[in-house]
């Protein structure tokens, strides 16, 4: 086993525990200090893992909701289907109310349920195993997104060395990584995917937005690159134009929780200004999205809810005093929204996308 492969089976994001009767997580507000794991056996420990981050990214959460469906339909104790489906459906409409901008999260959720109607015509215990395995293949698909994603945007590399002859300069904001998946991420596939084609760790180099205010590419994004070998950079969110115009960057890849039908991309707070300053020194910036994230029936990113968290995680959660003036309002919202405008491309599992992306995404579902 090569140091990637040790690192992907140390960092598994969610799996069911060996019992199947819990979700098993790395808790992600411990790192990068302390890889820890832990068991979710109720629906209010989904709920609060989910809400609190300590599971995070859409890909992830879509699959600690599907996983989370199957062990709590398990312990369901109706042996009829009515009574069973209106107890599923109370537990679905709870999860769902954890997080409001992830689509991965409702599409988890709905699919779990389109498995359980198209089944019921059989019994309730038949129901429960197939429901474990729809959640199973919903992780395993995910890992084939991921990797899908991953060979495009490592061709775009492949360009960039090509043409350089150096390494590739990455940019990234937030965590799109194998945490924030099933496994190798969205916006650092490409990075992983270079590394099982013979790449070195020093063949690239990723610098990593600390992403204020929760610091996941600080913490998360920086970890898991360098744990597996890779170049890596952190650097404050607004340092990002002094590093572009330095001409260390070649390209930028991000994430992204939900794109609107009109190719607009709702990510983590910062990504749009990250999107200005690379349209502004003409570097190129791709939106990695697996295809369940693209929302068809909103038009447009006016349409996205933008979750607005508490002030506290602004000014006290890394702090040993609070840090702000007191009485002071904050404005935390946890995404904004990228217009397609600036979006060199959006790759996904399918390919890549480019502008016009309504069109694009009508070929890509066809």
């Amino acid at each position: 086993m090569n140091k990637t492969e040790e690192f992907f089976e140390k960092i598994i994001t969610v799996k069911l525990s060996p019992d199947k009767k819990a979700v098993n997580i790395i808790d992600q507000t411990c790192l990068p200090s302390e890889i820890r794991r832990i068991d979710l056996h109720t629906k209010e420990e989904i709920w609060d893992a989910i809400k609190k981050l300590k599971v995070r990214g859409a890909p992830a959460i879509g699959v600690t909701a599907a996983y989370g469906m199957a062990v709590l339909s398990a312990g369901i104790g109706k042996e009829d289907y009515d009574p069973f489906y209106k107890e599923f459906m109370e537990i679905k409409d709870y999860l769902a109310s954890s997080r409001p901008t992830a689509v991965n999260l409702f599409w988890a959720l709905d699919r779990m349920e389109r498995c359980l109607v198209s089944n019921k015509d059989k019994a309730v215990s038949e129901i429960k195993e197939i429901l474990y395995r729809e959640a199973e293949d919903i992780r395993e698909e995910d890992v084939n997104i991921s990797r899908n994603i991953g060979e495009t945007g490592f061709r775009l590399l492949e360009d960039i060395r090509e043409k350089t002859g150096r390494a590739p300069g990455i940019l990234t904001h937030c965590n799109a990584g194998t945490l924030a998946t099933a496994k190798y991420g969205t916006a650092t596939a490409p990075m992983y995917i270079a590394l099982e084609h013979g790449w070195k760790g020093n063949d690239l180099h990723v610098y990593c937005d600390e992403t204020r205010p929760l610091l996941q590419g600080g913490r998360l994004t920086a970890f898991e690159l360098s744990e597996a070998g890779i170049d890596t950079t952190i650097q404050c969110d607004n340092m990002a134009s002094l590093l572009m115009k330095s001409g260390k960057i070649d390209i930028v890849f991000v994430g992204c929780d939900r794109v609107a039908a009109n190719g607009d991309s709702a990510n983590k707070i910062g990504t749009s200004g990250v999107a200005i300053l690379a349209k502004h020194y003409n570097i190129p910036f791709y939106v990695c999205a697996p295809s369940s994230t693209i929302d068809m029936k909103t038009e447009t990113g006016e349409g996205i809810p933008i979750e607005m968290r508490e002030g506290s995680e602004v000014t006290e959660m890394w702090y040993e005093k609070p840090l702000g003036a007191p009485g002071a309002d904050v404005f935390n919202p946890a995404f904004d929204v990228t217009d397609h405008e600036l979006i060199t491309g959006i790759i996904t599992e399918k390919g890549l996308v480019s502008p016009s992306y309504k069109e694009g995404f009508k070929k890509l579902f066809s």
